[in-house]
């Protein structure tokens, strides 16, 4: 009944659409119920997940936490990339060693928790979640897990009205060029290489090296097909650098041989 009147105020639009573009509206209608299906099952797949780990972790140990995910995810639906996904994001947290994170894509608050647990005590994590009730629940387990405000900063909005906000966010260190050191993009892949475009105008990658992980949950590979081919269409500032089932590894590095010369001279 609830699916049903949330669509409700859909139907307008869909007949409007049908008759200018001519789209049947059993097509349009099926789509629209579907996303509000995903809304619905997305938002009581955090709760259930939220309140298990809420009451089973040890509160204030952020591997306990880890492990109360996992031990959820194994019997029941959830939307955390998972323990398989997790080390992969910690074997690249710990080579590339950031300082500035950038998440899209809360989900909970699992990979937030997996990412600040290997940052260093100055380190900082931005995690952007469009849904308000994910980034509420996603913070409150941040804290649970036995991390401070200081150490992240929750964003509640979509990506790209997140993205043009986020320079205030970044605190350059002494000695290191401004920027996220590490991109963690866990939303629609659908926004990805929009989401990239807008960092590159904004300048929030790091210049000297950043790495841009893109997770791709439906296992196929032309769920990212656009803005691959993007970064191999500019091999001067993009590579790929690892190509996994679920994740891939981009680096970005947009400092000329010229500058490196000056350096060296």
């Amino acid at each position: 009944m609830s699916l049903m009147v949330v669509s409700i105020p859909l139907l307008p639009v869909i007949m409007m659409l049908s008759s200018r573009y001519r789209v049947k509206v059993t097509a349009l209608c099926h789509r629209a119920l579907a996303w509000v299906l995903r809304l619905v099952r997305g938002r009581v797949c955090v709760r259930s997940t939220h309140a298990f780990v809420f009451s089973q972790c040890t509160h204030g140990n952020a591997d306990s936490v880890l492990e109360t995910f996992d031990l959820y995810g194994a019997t029941q639906p959830s939307l955390c990339i998972g323990p398989k996904i997790g080390e992969a994001l910690d074997e690249v947290v710990r080579r590339v060693c950031p300082s500035r994170v950038l998440e899209l894509g809360m989900h909970c608050g699992y990979s937030s928790v997996r990412l600040l647990r290997l940052l260093p005590p100055a380190g900082r994590l931005v995690t952007v979640e469009l849904d308000p009730l994910t980034a509420e629940l996603g913070e409150e387990i941040i804290l649970v897990s036995g991390f401070k405000h200081s150490q992240f900063q929750v964003v509640t909005c979509s990506s790209n009205e997140s993205i043009p906000t986020l320079r205030p966010f970044i605190k350059p260190d002494q000695g290191t060029s401004e920027g996220f050191n590490l991109v963690l993009m866990d939303h629609n892949p659908q926004q990805y290489l929009t989401d990239l475009l807008a960092l590159e105008k904004e300048e929030l990658l790091c210049p000297s090296g950043c790495s841009v992980l893109l997770i791709h949950r439906d296992r196929r590979a032309e769920s990212l097909g656009e803005i691959v081919d993007y970064i191999r269409a500019k091999p001067d500032c993009y590579c790929i650098k690892t190509e996994l089932q679920f994740m891939t590894e981009v680096l970005f590095q947009k400092e000329s041989t010229e500058v490196n010369m000056d350096q060296k001279v």
